[in-house]
Order: structure tokens, then sequence, then C-alpha cells
């Protein structure tokens, strides 16, 4: 199973080999393959469910209408736990060769990891995951509350690692890393961007202290927990057209990348903000950038219009893990929430809202921020700054694996309209399912997550979306 990692029994083993890779030899391979997996499934259940885009069409399983099959699990279940083998064995690399950078980085990319794998399905292996070749091939699925913790943990070294480690000897090998060209100052400032994002979605739960360590990283001891500072310190994996790195969309052909079309909401916002993104991401219709509603009922269908343009499908921004826009709403939103006072809400906003349309090489329009529907106004209600924050971050995490779909889970923004032919009782998927494989690899372990997180279906609520 995914989350195991067979090895060879030792009477197949040389005993004069090395027992790992060279980190600098797993990095780049390991990013690239799970960058390329996100982008797949953004594109193909992210995107659907959020209201990027529209697969149209009556056959079951349209993920737009909230009909997701059980075969949509193995996917990402498969790729994470893959990679995390890699990423763990980043660490092993790092410690044998005494470099402590490439230990902090491969904290970094496993909690990333794991953060992805238990806001997609809850609670799952952790503690004993990927550790086959120690002869754990059953591993436990940890609760989705310890596993939080344990993240924080491995963030919290992440940066003390890499605070100490400013030396010759502790180099991250440029040629090694596809994000950050070896630069650990930015890896370190990643890494409390990324902490920062999982802080806040924690935040609605009393059983961490998330919103104080929020405080601390970000006014108390700013200096301990650098944080990006700009669009230039987003965590992209930008890609080249030149092997390895070639964008895993740019082999498809157009008419399947142009199959799904817009939906209105994803395309209107833009429209009425005079948005110059939607020029990056979108075809014109008829001389006008136009979507479908998203959600129709069956039998119902609209005529299509707007799709996602073909050239972005080798956009080097598509590599998109972390960016600088997405942290300024952060921000906006615990400043908002009373955590943090060291700049106002409405300024995180703003530069949130700016730097995402920066990072993609376009021009602020004049007068942008004041655009009605742009606008941040102190007389409106939470709920009001609290879609005003939600509008910009969605469209600032565009192609961030599955990212809008977490947020909106957690905050219930931006207020997306409801189709007459949605599924699941109209209500928004809470994770997917379990592969189904799984139940009997490791059915024991599985039944009791069942029994712990509530019946494996795309309904149940995880830990950090209950009351």
């Amino acid at each position: 199973m995914g989350s195991c990692k067979k090895d060879f029994k030792e009477l197949n083993t040389n005993p004069n080999a090395i027992a790992y890779a060279t980190p600098q030899s797993l990095l780049a391979p390991a990013l690239t393959e799970m960058v390329s997996a996100n982008m797949n499934r953004s594109q193909r259940v992210n995107n659907e469910l959020m209201q990027v885009t529209v697969n149209m069409g009556d056959t079951e399983g349209k993920i737009f209408r909230y009909e997701i099959r059980t075969s949509e699990a193995d996917y990402l279940w498969n790729s994470w736990y893959i990679q995390l083998s890699n990423f763990k064995d980043i660490y092993t690399g790092g410690e044998a060769n005494l470099n402590s950078s490439y230990k902090a980085v491969s904290l970094i990319c496993q909690a990333w990891t794991y953060s992805l794998l238990t806001d997609t399905y809850g609670d799952v292996p952790f503690s004993q995951s990927n550790q086959g070749k120690d002869g754990e091939l059953t591993p436990k699925f940890d609760q989705q509350k310890d596993i939080y913790d344990g993240i924080f943990q491995m963030l919290e070294n992440a940066n003390g690692l890499l605070k100490e480690s400013n030396n010759a000897g502790n180099a991250i090998a440029a040629n090694s890393d596809p994000v950050f060209a070896g630069s650990r100052d930015k890896w370190r400032k990643f890494g409390n961007s990324l902490f920062l994002r999982l802080l806040l979605r924690a935040s609605g739960k009393s059983d961490l202290p998330v919103t104080q360590k929020i405080k601390e990283m970000v006014e108390t001891k700013p200096a301990e927990y650098p944080i990006m500072t700009s669009n230039d310190d987003s965590a992209i994996l930008r890609w080249t057209g030149v092997a390895p790195y070639v964008s895993p969309f740019s082999t498809w052909r157009e008419a399947d990348w142009y199959g799904p079309k817009l939906a209105s909401f994803f395309v209107d916002n833009l429209n009425e903000w005079s948005d110059p993104r939607i020029q990056k991401w979108g075809s014109l219709y008829q001389g006008e950038y136009e979507g479908i509603p998203s959600g129709y009922a069956p039998g119902q269908a609209p005529e299509g219009k707007s799709s996602l343009i073909t050239t972005l499908r080798s956009n080097p921004l598509l590599g998109n893990i972390m960016n600088y826009g997405e942290l300024q709403l952060i921000l906006a939103e615990a400043a908002l929430n009373g955590w943090i006072s060291s700049a106002a809400a409405k300024n995180y906003y703003e530069t949130g809202a700016t730097s995402g349309i920066t990072l993609w090489g376009g021009a602020v329009p004049a007068n942008y921020l004041t655009f009605e529907k742009v606008k941040w106004d102190d007389t409106y209600t939470t709920d009001q700054k609290m879609e005003l924050i939600h509008l910009q971050k969605y469209y600032a995490m565009f192609f961030t694996d599955l990212q809008q779909w977490f947020e909106y889970r957690r905050s219930s923004h931006p207020n997306l309209p409801k189709g007459a032919g949605l599924g699941n009782n109209r209500v928004m998927p809470a994770r997917l399912t379990y592969p189904v494989y799984v139940q009997s690899a490791n059915g024991e372990n599985y039944r009791a997550a069942v029994a712990t997180q509530g019946a494996d279906l795309i309904s149940t609520e995880m830990w950090w979306q209950k009351p």
C-alpha cells in the first residue's frame, strides 16, 4: 500500500553499499513528482468542486455536481506516500552527510505532504507511515489533531535547523533544488509561511494553542520566524520546458485541456474587477470572457463558452506551492480576528490582492483597490470582510493543489452559488474516501480509523471542520 515501503530481504542486500541515496539526488525528482501530482488533481478535482471549471456532461461521477467516485482516492494517496519515502530518505542522507539544511528541507516537505494527506482524507498513517523496510506494513491511522501537532513540530524543528545551518558544510546544491536554487533563507521563509497556513487552518479548534503561535511568529518573535516578504520569496517550481522541468500538462492534447469550460463564478469576478489575470488564464468566446453556471441539473447543459487558455498548459507559475499573496491574506484574516495587531487587516488584504496580480505579470489597474467589489470598508461586517479576503485568496491559490477546496471547507468562503444539480445534499464534500484497497491491505487499522473519525464517506467532516 502507498503508506508502506517494501524492501529487499536482507539476503539480497549488498552490505558494502550505502543504505540511502544522496539528498541532492532525491530532492529535485521528489519535488517535481509532488508538484506534478498536485497540478493533475487541482485540474481534475479542485477546479471542478470550486467552480473554476465545469467538465460538462450528464454521466455519473461529474465532480462539479459533488459526485466523487471512490476510485478518485487512489491517485493522490499513492503519489503522496511514495514521495514521503523520498523526503524521509533526504533526511537520512542529510543526517549521514552531517548536512542540517537537507534535514530541514526534508522536514518542511514532509510537513507539506502530510498536511495535504490529512486535509484530503482526515485521519491517515503518520507516526508509523513509510516504515515498510522496517517491517511495519500495516501502519495505524493517527488522528488529525495529533498529525497537526506533529506537523507543527516538524516545522518548528526545520526553522531551528535552518537558523543554525549557515555555513558551507550545510549548503544545498542549487541544481538539486528546482524551487529555491539552494537558498536556505528562502526555504526557511517558506517553512514558516507554511506553518502560518496550517496554524490558520486549525485556528477554529481550541485543542492546540494555534492563535498564540501565530502571534508569536508574526509579532512577539518575528526575527526568529522569518516569512515571505515579496513575490520573489514564493515557493514555485517554475517549469522551464527543459527536461525534467516540463509541465505535466504540456503533453496534453489541446482538446483535452479546453474541454472543461470556465465557470461563471470564476470569470465574472475577474471581469467585474477588470483583473488582468483573466487574459493569462481564460480564452475569449465571441470576443468576451464568459463562463457557464456550475452545478446545473442533468439535461440542462448550457452552451460552452470560455475555457482555460491552451498556452497555460506550460506556464511556469502553475507549479505554485505557496505564494506571497496567499501569505498576506492569511495575515489579513489573523489581523481581522485580533490575533495580531502590528498592521491593519486592510493593509495585509490590499498587499495580498495586488501581489496576486503582479505575480502573474499583470499591471494592477488604476484605482483597483477602490473598485466597489474590491475595496476594503471598515464598516463592513466581519463576514463581509472574510468574503473579500477569501475571494482574493481563491485567485491567489489558482492551481495550488487542493487549497481552494480546503479553505472553503474551513471558512465557507467565498460564497459559491449552488446549482440545482448538486448531489451530496448540496453540501460541499468534506473529504475524499480512503482507497478501497486499504480496506483489505490494512483492514484492522482502517476500521479503527472509521470508528474514530466517522463513516468513510465524502460527507464526513474532519477534526478542523467540526465545531
